[in-house]
């Protein structure tokens, strides 16, 4: 039988591995941009986040098949908004998505079993609940990150405006 400080040792140990794994993978991974920052979205951050719009803009995206497109745009403007970002930010986003894209961190952290590119709306809806009312202010904060990225860049986008009755920003004269 396991005793409390054996279990104590192995979570400590399996986090330190998880996060030296993810850290290698991070590294590996994200592409850099100039000045040797890291750069916007890879091919896999943006599988994620197009799984992640759907949920997060239920009923607020067009049925199909402009949705693709609609979604095709929050991705862009996800990765138009990351690069944006300070520098420091941009790495603690990488981050989280090189958590996100990593499977065993994936099914560890955010217990989506599949890849994101074939993740149900039930695991993403699960995964976002979860995260969003963590015990853990890290999860909430990974939640609200991913949150104002995706509805940040919906709204951001002149196309989602007439939905809304917004007319756009007032004229500067």
């Amino acid at each position: 039988m396991l005793t409390r400080r054996q279990f104590l040792k192995a979570g400590v140990i399996g986090g330190a591995m998880l996060t030296a794994v993810g850290s290698w993978y991070g590294y590996r991974h994200y592409g850099v941009g100039r000045g040797g920052e890291p750069a916007g979205l890879d091919a896999e951050a943006r599988t994620v986040v197009a799984a992640l719009a759907p949920v997060l803009l239920r009923g607020a995206l067009p049925e199909p098949p402009q949705r693709g497109a609609a979604v095709g745009d929050v991705v862009t403007g996800v990765d138009r908004a990351i690069r944006g970002l300070s520098p420091a930010a941009r790495r603690e986003v990488q981050q989280l998505f090189a958590l996100l894209v990593f499977a065993p961190t994936r099914m560890a952290v955010a217990g989506v079993r599949e890849p994101w590119s074939s993740a149900s709306s039930d695991a993403v809806e699960s995964f976002l609940q979860a995260w969003r009312f963590s015990r853990f202010a890290l999860l909430q904060t990974g939640y609200a990150a991913l949150h104002d990225l995706v509805i940040g860049a919906w709204y951001a986008n002149p196309a989602s405006w007439a939905a809304i009755d917004y007319p756009g920003p007032p004229e500067v004269f």
